[in-house]
């Protein structure tokens, strides 16, 4: 149920996709339209979903979701080459912040003390 290839997979099918954007407009009747869905749509999606979900939507934005595969990804281990590749970061410099997050309670001295 949450994989992300299927998902994509039954979207790209059900919308009849052949090329173009894949993430596109759906009027409210359903109607899939050949262009691209914008950053701001994204957005106000991000924020309904999390609003649903108990969270604050102020909280949270499209930034959230990549910052939290990022951090997500370092906690598991994923060599940081790879997860720049996957996000198209270019900065190292952006990305050792994001390590620091996933590492923060690993090596942690009140944790580790049973604080």
């Amino acid at each position: 149920d949450t994989c992300p290839v299927k998902a994509l997979s039954d979207w790209v099918e059900t919308a009849a996709i052949q090329q173009g954007p894949i993430f596109r407009r759906v009027t409210k009747s359903g109607k899939v339209l050949p262009d691209r869905i914008t950053d701001r749509t994204i957005a106000e999606i991000i924020k309904k979903r999390a609003a649903l979900m108990g969270l604050d939507a102020k909280d949270v934005s499209g930034h959230s979701l990549r910052a939290g595969l990022v951090t997500d990804g370092f906690a598991a281990g994923v060599p940081e080459a790879v997860i720049m590749e996957q996000t198209g970061h270019r900065s190292h410099a952006v990305m050792t912040g994001y390590r620091r997050e996933a590492e923060l309670f690993k090596q942690n001295v009140a944790a580790s003390v049973g604080l």
